[in-house]
C-alpha cells in the first residue's frame, strides 16, 4: 500500500483514496467490461453483458428464464452465452438448437457430467447419471420393458380407485364436501404420487406413503432443487436431510426386494418385479441396491413433471370450462356414464383429451432448460460459432413451442389446433439401446426430449394424466375463483415449472347420474 502511495505521489496524485478507487475501476473495466464490449474471438458466441463477475446473468435468468431468452434472442440471435454462477452457458434456441443438443455426439456432449451432482445424491449411486452412458441405456431398457400395453391396462383401474378415493376422503376435496375452493398445488402432487406409487412402485410402497415413507419422500425431494445444480458444495441443512432420507428409503426398497425373494409372492405386476428379473448384457443381474436406486429415480423423475402438467391442464380447463363440457360429452360417447368402465383403450379413443394434454405440454413444458456439458468443441453449422470445451450447452424447447413462427396464436390454449397440426416429429427412428425412439429433434415441440436421453415415461404420463383428468371431468365441475381472471403465473424457483401457489379452483360435485 505504501509503495502504491509513493507511485501516486510521484505521479502528482495526492488524493490516494479517490485515486485508488479510480485505478480499481479502471482495472475492472479493462479486465471485465472491455472484453465483453470488444470480443476478439469471433468464433465464440456473443456473451450477454453483465456487470458482476461470477454472478453474471444468474438473477435475470432465475427470475424468468423465458423472458431472459427472448430478450437475448432479439439482441444476439439464437446462439449466445451467459454466465450462471461462474458457469459459461451457451444457449441454442429454436428447432436447430434443439437438434444440436438432443442429437449431439456422445463424445461431444455429456448429460452425465451436467446432472450427476444434482441427481446422484437423490437417486443413489450406480444408476442413471452415475454410470457410463452405455450402462444408462441398458437401465432405461430395463425400465421401459415394464411400460407395456398390458401393464397400462392393469394400471387404469388402480388409478381410478386412487383418485376416486382421494376426491371422496381427502381434506381438500372430500369429507362430505359438495363444493368448495381448493388448491391444485396441494392436490395434484398428492394425487400423482399416490397413483404413481400404487401402479409402478407396488402395494408395499403405496401402503407406506400415508406414514413414514411420505416424510422420507419430502426430505429427499427437498434436495432436488436448482441450487444443487449450480452450487452442490453448499452445506445446506436440506442436503443433510436429503442424504439421510436417501439411505433410509433405499433400505426400505431393499427390504421389500429381500422379502419378495424370500416368499416369491407375485400378486401383481409392478416395476420392482420387472427389475428383479432383468440382466445386463454381460449376464449380471441387477443388485438389490441398483433396483432400489432405480425405483427412487422412477419415483422422483416423473412426480414433479406429471403434477405440474396435471395442474396446468386443470387450470386451463378452469379458465375455459367449455372444454370441460366437451370432454364430458366425449367420455360419454366413448365409455358411457360409468367411470369404472373406463379402460386404457378408451383413453386412446378420446382425441380431445389427448389434445388437452398435448396443448398443455406445448404451453408449459415441465423443464425450461435442458443442459449438457461440452466435452469437445462444437461447430454450429451455418454459423461462425464454435462452442468451446467446458461450456454448458443449453436448449429451451419451450421457447420455440410458443413461437408464432410455428404455432398460430401461440400463447392461446387451443387444444383443437392438434386436429390439423402436422406431425412435429421426424418419422425416422433409432435404437440407442433401450428400444426404437424418434431420431429427429429438429422440432419446435419436444416436451419429452429427443435422442438417446428421450423420456421413456411418455406413454405412462399420457395414461396417468389422461385417467386423472377424465376422473375430474366425470366427478366435478370447476372454474377459476370469482376474483381470478386468468390462470396463475409460472413459478421458476423449482426444477420443474409449476404454477404459483395456491392455484385455486372453485368446484362443485356433479350429481350422481
Amino acid at each position: 500500500m505504501g509503495f502504491l502511495k509513493t507511485i501516486l505521489k510521484v505521479l502528482g496524485i495526492e488524493n490516494f483514496t479517490l485515486s485508488f478507487v479510480i485505478i480499481i475501476l479502471t482495472f475492472f473495466f479493462l479486465l471485465h467490461i472491455f472484453p465483453q464490449l470488444y470480443q476478439k474471438d469471433s468464433s465464440k458466441p456473443p456473451v450477454v453483458f453483465h456487470w458482476l463477475p461470477f454472478i453474471g446473468s444468474t438473477i435475470q435468468y432465475g427470475m424468468d428464464p423465458y423472458k431472459f431468452f427472448q430478450k437475448q434472442k432479439k439482441k444476439h440471435g439464437n446462439i449466445f452465452t451467459f454466465i450462471l454462477l461462474g458457469k459459461k452457458m451457451t444457449v441454442a434456441l429454436g428447432p436447430k438448437g434443439n437438434d444440436i443438443l438432443f442429437n449431439g455426439k456422445l463424445s461431444s456432449l455429456s448429460a452425465e457430467e451436467a446432472y450427476t451432482h444434482l441427481t446422484t445424491p437423490v437417486f443413489g449411486t450406480d444408476v442413471v447419471y452415475d454410470v457410463p452412458n452405455h450402462v444408462l441405456m441398458e437401465q432405461k431398457k430395463f425400465v421401459k420393458t415394464g411400460f407395456t400395453i398390458e401393464t397400462f391396462r392393469a394400471y387404469v383401474p388402480l388409478i381410478i380407485e386412487e383418485v376416486k378415493t382421494y376426491l371422496e376422503t381427502s381434506p381438500i376435496f372430500g369429507k362430505d364436501k359438495l363444493s368448495g375452493v381448493s388448491s391444485l398445488m396441494k392436490a395434484l402432487p398428492e394425487i400423482t404420487i399416490f397413483t404413481a406409487s400404487r401402479t409402478l412402485q407396488g402395494k408395499e410402497v403405496r401402503s407406506n406413503f400415508d406414514a413414514s415413507f411420505a416424510k422420507l419422500y419430502h426430505d429427499l425431494d427437498g434436495g432436488f432443487t436448482p441450487i444443487n445444480f449450480l452450487a452442490p458444495w453448499l452445506p445446506l441443512p436440506k442436503n443433510r436431510l436429503r442424504d439421510a432420507a436417501q439411505k433410509k428409503m433405499a433400505q426400505i426398497y431393499m427390504n421389500i426386494i429381500k422379502q419378495r425373494r424370500k416368499t416369491c409372492q407375485h400378486e401383481e405386476e409392478d416395476m420392482i418385479w420387472n427389475l428383479m428379473n432383468q440382466h445386463y448384457k454381460d449376464g449380471r443381474k441387477l443388485t438389490d441396491k441398483e433396483i432400489a436406486h432405480l425405483m427412487i429415480a422412477i419415483l422422483m423423475a416423473g412426480q414433479h413433471t406429471s403434477a405440474a402438467t396435471g395442474c396446468w391442464a386443470l387450470l386451463h380447463l378452469a379458465e375455459k370450462p367449455e372444454y370441460i363440457k366437451l370432454l364430458l360429452e366425449e367420455q360419454k360417447r366413448v365409455f358411457g356414464d360409468n367411470l369404472d368402465d373406463l379402460t386404457y383403450d378408451n383413453l386412446k379413443d378420446m382425441e380431445l383429451l389427448s389434445y388437452v394434454i398435448k396443448e398443455t405440454l406445448r404451453l408449459h413444458p415441465p423443464l425450461h432448460s435442458i443442459i449438457r456439458k461440452v466435452k469437445s468443441p462444437i461447430l454450429i453449422e451455418n454459423s461462425p460459432y464454435i462452442v468451446p470445451k467446458n461450456h454448458y450447452l443449453l436448449a429451451a424447447p419451450g421457447v420455440s413451442s410458443v413461437d408464432e413462427e410455428y404455432f398460430e396464436n401461440a400463447l392461446e390454449f387451443i387444444p383443437e389446433r392438434w386436429k390439423c397440426e402436422k406431425n412435429t416429429e421426424d418419422s425416422d427412428k433409432i435404437d440407442y439401446g433401450y428400444g426404437l425412439v424418434t431420431k429427429g429433434a429438429f422440432s419446435p415441440y419436444l416436451p419429452f426430449g429427443a435422442g438417446r436421453h428421450r423420456c421413456i415415461g411418455e406413454q405412462f404420463a399420457y395414461m396417468q394424466l389422461g385417467t386423472i383428468i377424465t376422473i375430474f371431468v366425470h366427478e366435478l365441475e370447476w372454474t377459476l375463483p370469482k376474483n381470478q381472471i386468468t390462470i396463475p403465473k409460472p413459478d421458476y424457483t423449482s426444477m420443474v415449472v409449476l404454477p404459483e401457489r395456491p392455484s385455486n379452483i372453485e368446484w362443485r360435485r356433479r350429481q350422481k347420474r
